[in-house]
């Protein structure tokens, strides 16, 4: 089994809830152990996109699937989750992003791991460092801890305590 992390958000409909329903359906693959959760982050949508606040988290799996596996089930479950086709940083109801497999690095087509933005995101890292900062990041070199210091907007994204009544 390989530890790997993932990045999970939401930004149509119950954006919380949303984010549950992703979690608890990756838990019933037996492919897959879910063995750390962060707390939900609330943060502005990325790329200068327009629209609804997302909700994020980060999970920490353990996972007998290769990377493309991976990925594949992961937008199975986006599918079922009702995301479709739209556009890059638009509005989603769910979206699910491999950041870590390991400490491998993928180049292949549809599939980068590292992805290749999770060090500029303050949205990915907060979560992120909070299950898991000292991971190394594989290519740079450097910590989730280190990475999400240096990031811009961290101040933008705000932790949510999960007994807080919540309108997403």
């Amino acid at each position: 089994m390989t530890r790997a992390f993932l990045s999970i958000g939401s930004n149509l409909g119950g954006r919380i809830g949303n984010c549950r329903r992703a979690l608890l359906r990756l838990s019933e693959f037996r492919e897959i152990i879910i063995i750390s959760k962060s707390r939900f982050y609330e943060t502005a949508p990325w790329g200068g996109a327009s629209g609804a606040r997302y909700i994020n988290c980060a999970a920490g799996i353990k996972t007998s699937l290769k990377p493309a596996e991976l990925l594949g089930l992961l937008k199975s479950v986006e599918r079922e989750m009702g995301r479709g086709k739209n556009a890059r940083f638009g509005p989603r109801p769910i979206d699910i992003d491999i950041l870590f497999y390991g400490d491998k690095i993928v180049r292949g087509r549809g599939l980068v791991i590292p992805h290749p933005s999770a060090h500029e995101r303050a949205f990915v890292l907060a979560p992120l460092g909070e299950i898991a900062p000292d991971l190394i990041h594989p290519v740079l070199g450097k910590d989730v801890r280190s990475l999400l210091g240096s990031v811009k907007g961290k101040d933008k994204v705000i932790g949510l305590d999960a007994l807080t009544p919540h309108s997403g």
